[in-house]
Protein backbone atom coordinates (compact mmCIF):
# COMPACT_ATOMS: atom_id res chain seq x y z
CA UNK A 1 0.00 0.00 0.00
CA UNK A 2 2.83 2.49 0.91
CA UNK A 3 4.53 2.02 -2.39
CA UNK A 4 0.55 2.59 -4.39
CA UNK A 5 0.30 5.62 -2.40
CA UNK A 6 3.62 6.92 -3.40
CA UNK A 7 3.01 6.54 -7.22
CA UNK A 8 -0.46 8.00 -6.65
CA UNK A 9 1.11 10.78 -4.87
CA UNK A 10 3.18 11.29 -7.27
CA UNK A 11 0.69 11.36 -9.91
CA UNK A 12 -0.92 14.43 -7.85
CA UNK A 13 2.11 16.41 -8.06
CA UNK A 14 2.24 16.04 -12.13
CA UNK A 15 -1.97 17.25 -11.67
CA UNK A 16 -0.99 20.44 -9.72
CA UNK A 17 0.32 21.74 -12.45
CA UNK A 18 -2.74 21.36 -14.28
CA UNK A 19 -4.66 23.15 -12.03
CA UNK A 20 -5.83 20.19 -9.80
CA UNK A 21 -5.11 20.65 -6.12
CA UNK A 22 -4.60 17.46 -4.49
CA UNK A 23 -8.53 17.32 -2.77
CA UNK A 24 -10.30 17.45 -5.72
CA UNK A 25 -7.49 14.92 -7.33
CA UNK A 26 -7.99 12.52 -3.99
CA UNK A 27 -11.88 12.74 -4.88
CA UNK A 28 -11.44 12.13 -8.47
CA UNK A 29 -9.24 9.03 -7.75
CA UNK A 30 -12.29 7.53 -5.34
CA UNK A 31 -14.71 7.89 -8.22
CA UNK A 32 -12.34 5.91 -10.61
CA UNK A 33 -11.43 3.91 -8.18
CA UNK A 34 -14.98 2.46 -7.54
CA UNK A 35 -15.73 2.16 -11.12
CA UNK A 36 -12.31 -0.21 -11.54
CA UNK A 37 -13.32 -2.21 -7.78
CA UNK A 38 -16.71 -2.81 -9.00
CA UNK A 39 -15.54 -3.90 -12.06
CA UNK A 40 -13.60 -6.58 -10.43
CA UNK A 41 -16.17 -7.55 -7.94
CA UNK A 42 -18.92 -7.93 -10.91
CA UNK A 43 -21.08 -4.83 -9.26
CA UNK A 44 -23.55 -3.80 -11.89
CA UNK A 45 -23.15 -0.46 -12.80
CA UNK A 46 -25.55 1.71 -15.61
CA UNK A 47 -24.49 0.93 -19.14
CA UNK A 48 -21.78 2.39 -20.49
CA UNK A 49 -20.25 2.83 -16.84
CA UNK A 50 -18.05 0.04 -16.64
CA UNK A 51 -14.43 0.08 -16.61
CA UNK A 52 -13.20 -1.81 -19.96
CA UNK A 53 -15.60 0.58 -21.60
CA UNK A 54 -13.82 4.02 -19.87
CA UNK A 55 -10.24 2.47 -20.08
CA UNK A 56 -10.88 2.11 -23.91
CA UNK A 57 -10.81 5.84 -24.98
CA UNK A 58 -8.21 8.26 -25.17
CA UNK A 59 -7.23 12.04 -25.96
CA UNK A 60 -10.61 14.16 -25.53
CA UNK A 61 -13.08 10.83 -26.50
CA UNK A 62 -11.78 9.97 -22.93
CA UNK A 63 -12.58 13.03 -21.25
CA UNK A 64 -16.06 13.57 -22.68
CA UNK A 65 -16.97 9.86 -22.12
CA UNK A 66 -15.52 10.22 -18.81
CA UNK A 67 -18.05 13.56 -18.18
CA UNK A 68 -21.01 11.08 -19.01
CA UNK A 69 -19.78 8.22 -16.46
CA UNK A 70 -20.25 10.79 -13.74
CA UNK A 71 -23.41 12.05 -15.42
CA UNK A 72 -25.23 8.49 -15.69
CA UNK A 73 -23.85 7.58 -11.83
CA UNK A 74 -24.93 10.59 -10.51
CA UNK A 75 -28.42 10.51 -11.91
CA UNK A 76 -28.76 6.48 -10.95
CA UNK A 77 -31.30 5.60 -8.65
CA UNK A 78 -30.69 4.96 -4.69
CA UNK A 79 -27.55 4.19 -3.16
CA UNK A 80 -25.23 4.29 -6.07
CA UNK A 81 -26.64 8.40 -7.03
CA UNK A 82 -26.23 9.43 -3.69
CA UNK A 83 -22.68 8.25 -3.78
CA UNK A 84 -21.87 9.89 -7.18
CA UNK A 85 -24.15 13.48 -5.69
CA UNK A 86 -22.65 16.32 -7.45
CA UNK A 87 -19.46 14.51 -9.54
CA UNK A 88 -17.91 16.80 -11.89
CA UNK A 89 -14.99 15.64 -13.83
CA UNK A 90 -11.80 17.65 -12.74
CA UNK A 91 -9.60 16.23 -15.54
CA UNK A 92 -8.52 19.61 -18.41
CA UNK A 93 -5.86 16.93 -19.89
CA UNK A 94 -6.96 13.61 -20.93
CA UNK A 95 -3.51 12.58 -21.02
CA UNK A 96 -3.78 12.89 -17.28
CA UNK A 97 -6.60 11.26 -17.12
CA UNK A 98 -5.07 8.43 -18.75
CA UNK A 99 -2.25 7.87 -16.98
CA UNK A 100 -4.01 7.74 -13.61
CA UNK A 101 -6.54 4.65 -15.34
CA UNK A 102 -3.72 2.98 -16.89
CA UNK A 103 -1.84 2.96 -13.48
CA UNK A 104 -5.35 2.31 -11.55
CA UNK A 105 -5.64 -0.85 -13.85
CA UNK A 106 -2.34 -2.40 -13.46
CA UNK A 107 -3.05 -3.33 -10.01
CA UNK A 108 -5.94 -5.60 -8.22
CA UNK A 109 -7.83 -3.59 -6.03
CA UNK A 110 -9.88 -6.02 -4.72
CA UNK A 111 -7.83 -8.75 -3.97
CA UNK A 112 -6.15 -5.99 -1.36
CA UNK A 113 -9.28 -5.55 0.84
CA UNK A 114 -12.36 -4.01 0.10
CA UNK A 115 -11.04 -1.07 2.93
CA UNK A 116 -7.96 -0.44 0.43
CA UNK A 117 -9.99 2.89 -1.12
CA UNK A 118 -9.81 4.48 2.00
CA UNK A 119 -6.23 3.12 2.94
CA UNK A 120 -4.96 5.21 0.01
CA UNK A 121 -7.15 8.20 0.65
CA UNK A 122 -5.65 8.48 4.13
CA UNK A 123 -1.98 7.73 2.79
CA UNK A 124 -2.78 10.56 0.23
CA UNK A 125 -3.99 13.08 3.25
CA UNK A 126 -1.11 11.50 5.57
CA UNK A 127 1.22 13.04 2.59
CA UNK A 128 -0.31 16.46 2.02
CA UNK A 129 -0.46 16.45 6.42
CA UNK A 130 3.09 16.22 6.15
CA UNK A 131 3.60 19.05 4.05
CA UNK A 132 2.12 21.37 6.24
CA UNK A 133 -1.94 20.85 5.05
CA UNK A 134 -4.02 20.09 7.80
CA UNK A 135 -7.71 17.79 8.13
CA UNK A 136 -5.88 14.44 7.56
CA UNK A 137 -6.66 13.71 11.51
CA UNK A 138 -10.46 14.06 10.98
CA UNK A 139 -10.71 11.52 8.79
CA UNK A 140 -8.08 8.49 10.20
CA UNK A 141 -8.28 6.01 13.37
CA UNK A 142 -5.69 3.53 13.19
CA UNK A 143 -7.22 -0.06 11.79
CA UNK A 144 -5.88 -2.15 14.33
CA UNK A 145 -7.63 0.42 17.19
CA UNK A 146 -10.86 0.11 15.63
CA UNK A 147 -10.59 -3.81 14.94
CA UNK A 148 -9.95 -3.89 18.99
CA UNK A 149 -12.63 -2.47 19.41
CA UNK A 150 -15.38 -3.92 17.35
CA UNK A 151 -13.82 -7.64 18.89
CA UNK A 152 -14.78 -6.09 22.46
CA UNK A 153 -18.40 -4.79 21.66
CA UNK A 154 -19.30 -7.91 19.61
CA UNK A 155 -21.65 -5.86 17.37
CA UNK A 156 -23.57 -9.19 16.19
CA UNK A 157 -27.08 -8.53 14.85
CA UNK A 158 -28.00 -12.00 14.85
CA UNK A 159 -27.22 -12.21 17.90
CA UNK A 160 -29.60 -9.28 18.56
CA UNK A 161 -32.76 -9.16 16.63
CA UNK A 162 -32.72 -5.71 14.51
CA UNK A 163 -29.67 -4.83 16.16
CA UNK A 164 -28.38 -1.44 14.50
CA UNK A 165 -24.96 0.58 14.75
CA UNK A 166 -24.29 3.97 14.29
CA UNK A 167 -20.86 6.18 14.31
CA UNK A 168 -21.86 9.60 14.44
CA UNK A 169 -18.48 10.67 12.82
CA UNK A 170 -17.71 8.26 10.97
CA UNK A 171 -15.16 9.63 8.59
CA UNK A 172 -14.50 6.99 5.57
CA UNK A 173 -16.71 4.21 6.99
CA UNK A 174 -13.71 2.47 9.57
CA UNK A 175 -16.02 1.52 11.78
CA UNK A 176 -18.77 0.61 10.07
CA UNK A 177 -16.67 -1.56 7.45
CA UNK A 178 -15.11 -3.20 10.32
CA UNK A 179 -18.24 -4.32 12.13
CA UNK A 180 -19.14 -5.75 8.96
CA UNK A 181 -16.13 -7.66 8.40
CA UNK A 182 -15.97 -9.09 11.81
CA UNK A 183 -19.70 -10.11 11.70
CA UNK A 184 -18.10 -12.12 7.71
CA UNK A 185 -15.73 -13.76 9.90
CA UNK A 186 -17.89 -14.71 12.69
CA UNK A 187 -20.37 -15.90 10.54
CA UNK A 188 -17.62 -17.22 7.47
CA UNK A 189 -19.65 -15.20 5.55
CA UNK A 190 -22.69 -17.48 5.31
CA UNK A 191 -25.70 -14.77 6.69
CA UNK A 192 -28.91 -16.64 6.74
CA UNK A 193 -31.34 -16.03 3.72
CA UNK A 194 -33.87 -14.43 5.99
CA UNK A 195 -31.95 -12.34 7.80
CA UNK A 196 -29.49 -11.22 4.63
CA UNK A 197 -31.71 -7.95 3.94
CA UNK A 198 -32.27 -6.51 7.28
CA UNK A 199 -28.32 -6.76 7.94
CA UNK A 200 -27.53 -5.59 4.59
CA UNK A 201 -29.85 -2.68 4.60
CA UNK A 202 -31.51 -1.58 8.55
CA UNK A 203 -28.00 -2.12 10.38
CA UNK A 204 -25.17 0.21 9.34
CA UNK A 205 -25.84 3.68 9.68
CA UNK A 206 -23.77 6.89 10.40
CA UNK A 207 -23.09 10.48 9.67
CA UNK A 208 -20.71 13.22 8.81
CA UNK A 209 -19.71 16.70 7.78
CA UNK A 210 -17.48 16.56 5.34
CA UNK A 211 -19.00 15.16 2.10
CA UNK A 212 -16.06 13.58 0.64
CA UNK A 213 -14.86 10.86 3.65
CA UNK A 214 -19.23 10.11 3.63
CA UNK A 215 -18.91 9.25 0.08
CA UNK A 216 -15.89 6.92 0.84
CA UNK A 217 -17.59 5.63 3.71
CA UNK A 218 -21.15 4.89 1.13
CA UNK A 219 -18.26 3.15 -1.51
CA UNK A 220 -16.44 1.04 1.13
CA UNK A 221 -19.95 -0.34 1.96
CA UNK A 222 -21.36 -0.40 -0.73
CA UNK A 223 -18.55 -2.72 -2.34
CA UNK A 224 -19.41 -4.70 0.87
CA UNK A 225 -23.15 -5.37 -0.65
CA UNK A 226 -24.81 -2.84 2.05
CA UNK A 227 -27.07 -0.29 1.52
CA UNK A 228 -26.24 1.73 5.01
CA UNK A 229 -27.76 5.37 5.69
CA UNK A 230 -24.58 8.26 6.40
CA UNK A 231 -26.33 10.95 6.51
CA UNK A 232 -24.26 14.42 5.65
CA UNK A 233 -24.51 17.09 7.93
CA UNK A 234 -23.19 18.65 11.41
CA UNK A 235 -23.75 15.95 14.12
CA UNK A 236 -23.75 18.26 17.37
CA UNK A 237 -25.26 21.58 15.89
CA UNK A 238 -27.74 20.30 13.67
CA UNK A 239 -31.56 18.95 15.67
CA UNK A 240 -31.53 15.33 17.15
CA UNK A 241 -32.83 13.36 14.85
CA UNK A 242 -35.15 11.12 17.03
CA UNK A 243 -33.57 7.74 15.81
CA UNK A 244 -31.63 5.89 18.20
CA UNK A 245 -29.23 2.68 17.82
CA UNK A 246 -28.07 -0.39 20.02
CA UNK A 247 -24.60 0.21 19.19
CA UNK A 248 -22.66 3.41 19.14
CA UNK A 249 -18.59 2.67 17.85
CA UNK A 250 -17.32 6.54 16.97
CA UNK A 251 -13.95 8.62 17.35
CA UNK A 252 -15.19 12.42 16.99
CA UNK A 253 -12.59 14.55 15.84
CA UNK A 254 -10.18 16.01 18.13
CA UNK A 255 -9.34 19.61 18.35
CA UNK A 256 -10.94 22.81 19.20
CA UNK A 257 -11.22 24.04 15.47
CA UNK A 258 -15.11 25.11 14.92
CA UNK A 259 -15.90 25.45 18.70
CA UNK A 260 -16.47 28.80 20.09
CA UNK A 261 -19.92 28.40 20.84
CA UNK A 262 -22.07 25.31 22.91
CA UNK A 263 -24.66 24.11 20.22
CA UNK A 264 -28.53 24.58 21.54
CA UNK A 265 -29.84 21.08 22.08
CA UNK A 266 -32.43 20.72 24.64
CA UNK A 267 -31.21 17.22 24.92
CA UNK A 268 -27.63 18.40 25.89
CA UNK A 269 -28.01 18.95 30.26
CA UNK A 270 -24.30 20.68 30.11
CA UNK A 271 -23.37 23.53 28.20
CA UNK A 272 -20.05 23.74 26.65
CA UNK A 273 -18.36 24.25 23.85
CA UNK A 274 -16.00 21.45 23.60
CA UNK A 275 -16.76 19.24 20.83
CA UNK A 276 -15.45 15.87 22.19
CA UNK A 277 -18.27 16.65 25.30
CA UNK A 278 -20.87 17.42 23.23
CA UNK A 279 -20.23 14.34 21.30
CA UNK A 280 -20.46 12.13 24.41
CA UNK A 281 -23.73 13.85 25.29
CA UNK A 282 -25.08 13.19 21.74
CA UNK A 283 -24.20 9.84 22.18
CA UNK A 284 -26.44 9.59 25.59
CA UNK A 285 -28.85 10.52 22.55
CA UNK A 286 -29.06 8.24 20.72
CA UNK A 287 -28.25 4.97 22.36
CA UNK A 288 -31.49 2.61 23.07
CA UNK A 289 -32.31 2.06 26.63
CA UNK A 290 -29.54 -1.62 27.24
CA UNK A 291 -27.56 -0.22 23.85
CA UNK A 292 -23.43 0.54 24.50
CA UNK A 293 -21.33 2.62 22.91
CA UNK A 294 -17.49 2.80 22.64
CA UNK A 295 -16.19 6.55 22.00
CA UNK A 296 -12.30 7.75 21.69
CA UNK A 297 -12.02 10.98 23.61
CA UNK A 298 -8.99 13.13 23.80
CA UNK A 299 -7.49 13.47 27.81
CA UNK A 300 -8.78 16.67 28.34
CA UNK A 301 -12.31 15.22 28.05
CA UNK A 302 -11.47 13.72 31.22
CA UNK A 303 -9.67 16.42 33.64
CA UNK A 304 -11.41 19.38 32.42
CA UNK A 305 -14.25 21.30 34.63
CA UNK A 306 -17.13 20.29 31.98
CA UNK A 307 -15.92 16.80 31.70
CA UNK A 308 -16.85 16.60 35.33
CA UNK A 309 -20.30 18.07 34.96
CA UNK A 310 -20.92 15.99 31.75
CA UNK A 311 -19.69 12.58 33.29
CA UNK A 312 -21.63 13.43 36.36
CA UNK A 313 -25.04 13.29 34.22
CA UNK A 314 -23.42 9.95 31.90
CA UNK A 315 -22.77 8.16 34.98
CA UNK A 316 -25.99 8.37 36.52
CA UNK A 317 -27.44 7.04 33.57
CA UNK A 318 -25.22 5.00 31.98
CA UNK A 319 -22.38 2.37 33.28
CA UNK A 320 -19.03 3.72 32.23
CA UNK A 321 -17.45 0.61 33.00
CA UNK A 322 -14.37 1.00 31.10
CA UNK A 323 -11.48 3.49 30.35
CA UNK A 324 -8.32 2.56 28.40
CA UNK A 325 -5.78 5.29 28.10
CA UNK A 326 -4.45 4.79 24.69
CA UNK A 327 -0.56 4.45 23.84
CA UNK A 328 1.34 7.77 23.44
CA UNK A 329 1.47 8.66 19.66
CA UNK A 330 -1.47 6.55 18.28
CA UNK A 331 -2.96 8.60 15.91
CA UNK A 332 0.58 9.48 14.44
CA UNK A 333 1.52 10.89 12.10
CA UNK A 334 -1.96 12.15 11.49
CA UNK A 335 -2.11 14.10 15.49
CA UNK A 336 -0.30 13.44 18.24
CA UNK A 337 -3.06 14.01 20.16
CA UNK A 338 -3.11 11.62 23.58
CA UNK A 339 -6.14 9.91 23.83
CA UNK A 340 -8.63 6.82 25.73
CA UNK A 341 -11.74 4.79 24.64
CA UNK A 342 -14.39 4.75 27.13
CA UNK A 343 -16.77 1.74 27.18
CA UNK A 344 -20.45 2.43 28.56
CA UNK A 345 -23.79 0.98 28.70
CA UNK A 346 -26.96 3.15 28.42
CA UNK A 347 -30.10 2.59 31.39
CA UNK A 348 -27.76 1.39 34.44
CA UNK A 349 -26.11 3.62 36.41
CA UNK A 350 -22.44 3.92 37.16
CA UNK A 351 -20.77 1.55 40.53
CA UNK A 352 -17.14 0.77 39.53
CA UNK A 353 -15.01 2.56 36.38
CA UNK A 354 -12.00 -0.28 35.40
CA UNK A 355 -9.26 1.43 33.88
CA UNK A 356 -6.29 0.08 31.69
CA UNK A 357 -2.86 1.88 31.42
CA UNK A 358 -1.70 1.34 27.90
CA UNK A 359 0.68 4.31 27.92
CA UNK A 360 2.41 4.66 31.13
CA UNK A 361 6.18 2.67 30.83
CA UNK A 362 5.52 2.28 26.83
CA UNK A 363 7.58 3.26 24.47
CA UNK A 364 5.37 6.10 22.07
CA UNK A 365 4.44 4.80 19.15
CA UNK A 366 5.85 6.35 15.69
CA UNK A 367 5.03 5.48 12.01
CA UNK A 368 8.23 3.62 11.17
CA UNK A 369 10.38 2.27 14.21
CA UNK A 370 7.15 1.60 16.48
CA UNK A 371 4.12 1.32 14.71
CA UNK A 372 0.70 0.70 16.47
CA UNK A 373 -0.03 -2.85 16.81
CA UNK A 374 -3.04 -5.24 17.22
CA UNK A 375 -0.66 -7.02 19.88
CA UNK A 376 -0.72 -3.60 21.88
CA UNK A 377 -3.98 -4.28 22.72
CA UNK A 378 -4.27 -8.25 23.04
CA UNK A 379 -3.80 -7.55 26.96
CA UNK A 380 -6.52 -5.29 27.57
CA UNK A 381 -8.94 -7.20 25.91
CA UNK A 382 -8.03 -10.06 28.00
CA UNK A 383 -8.73 -8.14 30.84
CA UNK A 384 -11.68 -6.54 29.34
CA UNK A 385 -13.29 -9.96 29.07
CA UNK A 386 -15.90 -11.65 26.74
CA UNK A 387 -18.84 -9.99 27.57
CA UNK A 388 -19.48 -6.61 25.79
CA UNK A 389 -21.70 -5.00 28.49
CA UNK A 390 -18.25 -5.11 30.68
CA UNK A 391 -19.51 -7.45 32.91
CA UNK A 392 -16.84 -10.37 32.65
CA UNK A 393 -15.10 -11.37 35.98
CA UNK A 394 -12.47 -9.24 36.11
CA UNK A 395 -9.60 -9.00 38.41
CA UNK A 396 -7.76 -5.71 39.86
CA UNK A 397 -4.00 -5.54 39.69
CA UNK A 398 -3.35 -3.37 42.37
CA UNK A 399 -1.17 -0.27 42.27
CA UNK A 400 1.60 -1.91 40.37
CA UNK A 401 -0.64 -3.35 37.34
CA UNK A 402 -2.13 -2.16 34.58
CA UNK A 403 -5.48 -2.63 35.28
CA UNK A 404 -7.83 -1.36 38.29
CA UNK A 405 -11.10 -0.57 39.40
CA UNK A 406 -12.49 2.69 41.13
CA UNK A 407 -15.49 2.19 43.15
CA UNK A 408 -18.61 5.86 42.22
CA UNK A 409 -17.47 7.27 45.31
CA UNK A 410 -13.89 7.63 44.71
CA UNK A 411 -15.42 8.70 41.14
CA UNK A 412 -17.62 10.95 42.95
CA UNK A 413 -14.56 12.67 45.01
CA UNK A 414 -12.77 13.81 42.12
CA UNK A 415 -15.42 15.45 40.78
CA UNK A 416 -16.34 12.91 38.49
CA UNK A 417 -12.64 13.12 36.24
CA UNK A 418 -11.33 10.10 34.92
CA UNK A 419 -7.63 10.73 34.06
CA UNK A 420 -6.71 9.01 37.03
CA UNK A 421 -2.94 7.92 37.29
CA UNK A 422 -1.21 5.32 39.47
CA UNK A 423 1.74 3.84 37.86
CA UNK A 424 5.20 6.08 37.63
CA UNK A 425 6.34 6.71 34.13
CA UNK A 426 9.93 5.80 34.74
CA UNK A 427 10.63 7.60 31.56
CA UNK A 428 10.13 10.74 32.88
CA UNK A 429 12.69 10.62 35.61
CA UNK A 430 14.92 9.54 33.55
CA UNK A 431 16.81 12.47 31.52
CA UNK A 432 18.38 9.83 28.94
CA UNK A 433 15.03 8.13 28.73
CA UNK A 434 12.49 11.06 27.89
CA UNK A 435 9.31 10.75 26.07
CA UNK A 436 10.17 11.86 22.45
CA UNK A 437 9.57 15.73 21.83
CA UNK A 438 6.35 15.25 20.04
CA UNK A 439 4.86 13.26 22.88
CA UNK A 440 6.25 15.81 25.50
CA UNK A 441 4.39 18.69 23.26
CA UNK A 442 1.21 16.64 22.68
CA UNK A 443 0.69 16.66 26.23
CA UNK A 444 1.31 20.11 26.46
CA UNK A 445 -1.35 20.91 24.28
CA UNK A 446 -3.83 19.03 25.72
CA UNK A 447 -3.24 20.81 28.75
CA UNK A 448 -3.61 24.26 26.43
CA UNK A 449 -6.62 23.45 24.82
CA UNK A 450 -8.04 22.48 28.27
CA UNK A 451 -7.03 25.97 28.88
CA UNK A 452 -9.19 27.10 25.75
CA UNK A 453 -12.27 25.64 27.01
CA UNK A 454 -11.84 27.39 29.83
CA UNK A 455 -11.56 30.09 28.42
CA UNK A 456 -14.62 29.00 26.12
CA UNK A 457 -17.18 28.60 28.55
CA UNK A 458 -16.13 31.87 30.49
CA UNK A 459 -17.01 33.42 27.75
CA UNK A 460 -19.90 31.67 26.67
CA UNK A 461 -21.44 32.87 30.52
CA UNK A 462 -20.18 36.30 29.40
CA UNK A 463 -21.85 36.25 26.96
CA UNK A 464 -25.41 35.22 28.72
CA UNK A 465 -25.46 38.08 31.11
Amino acid sequence: MTDIVNKLWGMCHTLRHDGIDYGDYIEQLTYLLFIKMADEKSVALPAGCDWDALKSFSGTELTDHYLLVLQRLRDAKGLLGDIFAQSMPRFNNPVSLKKIITMIDAEEWASMGVDVKAEAFEGLLEKAASEGKKGAGQYFTPRVLIQSIVRIMQPDPLKQKELTICDPACGTGGFLVAAYEWLMEKTRGALPIDEIKRIKERTYYGQDLVARPRRLALMNLFLHGLKPIIYLGDTIYEPDRGEQYNVVLTNPPFGTKGAGQAPVRDDFTIQTSNKQLNFLQHVLTILKRGGRAAIVLPDNCLFEDKAGEVFEILMADCNVHTVLRLPRGTFIPYANAQANVVFLQKGIPAETVWIYDCRSNIPGCTKKDRPLTAEMFTDFEKCYGTDPNGKSERVDQGPEGRFRSFHINEIRERDYKLDIKWLKDDSLDDPNDLPEPTDLIAEAVTELEAIVDELNEITLLLGRD
